[in-house]
């Protein structure tokens, strides 16, 4: 079962946001996958759509919330994605969801 969408919002540099691999997995992708789309299209993603974490904020946000512990041994800092950037994603996306 997955967690409620309101339970992966989270508040980075006083925006609300939701992270690449929450993102990824409501819509039924791997995160390399949406990154990877994000890429392509990156013409569609303003600033004020995604912006990736700081080393110090990839920390802060593993050390607040549980369901990100997978991300503490990541070499990579995550994607935040507002809630026009989520949904730019679902347009961007190949998924068939």
């Amino acid at each position: 079962m997955k967690p409620p969408i309101d339970s992966l919002i989270l508040t980075v540099r006083d925006q609300k946001v939701i992270l690449d691999a929450d993102l990824a997995g409501i819509y039924g992708v791997p995160t390399k996958a949406l990154n990877q789309a994000v890429k392509r299209n990156a013409e569609r993603f303003p600033g004020d759509f995604l912006f990736q974490l700081s080393d110090a904020e990839k920390q802060e946000v593993v050390t607040g919330c549980d369901h990100l512990a997978r991300l503490k041994f990541s070499k990579t800092r995550p994607y935040a994605f507002t809630e026009h950037g989520a949904l730019m994603a679902a347009n961007v996306l190949s998924s068939p969801d």
